[in-house]
């Protein structure tokens, strides 16, 4: 018992040390959003300077369209998710249910693109929208992003775990395929949407690759690309731009801390398999 006691202290103690070390950037670019400009590299280096300025906060959307970048990002992550979550659990409810000729070799092929690098397609979405005119454009970071081979990959093998003796239920009542998608598939699949939504969620707030090739116009611009053009070539207001980008962190945060629940809950249900 003593052994047992021992082992899971120390277990605890290398996981709050690891959360620590995480934590630390955050922590510091917090403290930093909070400083004078001239206390950002003294040294030795202090957490909090003389005062706390609050007013970093408010210079932030003076120097930049802070909130033109932030709703920017918000419309371009609201629309994707929406989007793959359809087209997602979609594809997946038809590859996990529906039985067809060449199924899971045509599964197996569109399973193949995730060991495709991003950077391989990238020159050729370009051209394509560039051919649609969709350069400049939100619709440049959207559609690509409308449709995840990983996504339907998560919520095939989720449905898979589904028993079919309610799809046989249903069956015997009337139910059709779009039907028994809708009103059994969806609402037991609430978990794993919401893991799917955060991961999501995170990869469309965050990207910076995309918005920088595709985009051009200032009043276009996501947060990340904002961020990126309020560093100056001689000099940076670096207690302004820490608290963008504490600003741009909470939106994230907030999502995974009103989703953590069913993250938990799709992650663990993942491995059950249905009769």
């Amino acid at each position: 018992m003593k052994e047992r006691i021992w082992v899971k202290s120390t277990a605890h103690l290398f996981l709050l040390l690891g959360s620590l070390v995480m934590l630390f950037p955050f922590i510091w670019t917090i403290c930093t959003s909070l400083k004078d400009s001239s206390e950002v590299f003294t040294y030795p280096p202090k957490f909090f300077g003389e005062q706390l300025k609050w007013g970093n906060y408010e210079r932030m959307t003076e120097r930049f369209p802070f909130y033109q970048f932030f709703f920017n990002s918000l419309k371009i992550t609201v629309i994707v998710v929406i989007a793959q979550l359809i087209t997602s659990s979609m594809a997946g409810f038809v590859f996990a249910r529906l039985r067809f000729r060449g199924r899971d070799g045509l599964f197996g092929l569109y399973l193949a693109t995730l060991m495709v690098p991003a950077q391989v397609t990238m020159i050729p979405t370009f051209l394509l929208m560039k051919y649609y005119g969709l350069l400049d454009t939100h619709w440049s970071l959207i559609l690509p992003g409308a449709v995840s081979a990983f996504g339907t990959f998560l919520l095939r093998q989720f449905f898979i775990g589904i028993p079919s003796a309610l799809e046989e239920a249903a069956k015997i009542d009337g139910c059709t395929p779009f039907g028994i998608y809708w009103r059994i598939f969806i609402p037991l699949s609430q978990p794993a949407l919401a893991t799917l939504g955060i991961f999501i969620t995170m990869g469309t707030w965050n990207d910076f690759i995309n918005p920088l090739v595709f985009l051009s116009s200032m009043d276009k611009m996501t947060l990340t690309l904002g961020l990126a053009n309020m560093q100056g070539l001689y000099s940076t207001d670096w207690p302004a731009l820490m608290a963008a980008t504490v600003i741009t962190v909470l939106p994230i945060l907030i999502v995974f801390l009103m989703a953590q629940d069913a993250f938990v809950k799709g992650v663990t249900l993942s491995g059950l398999k249905g009769e």
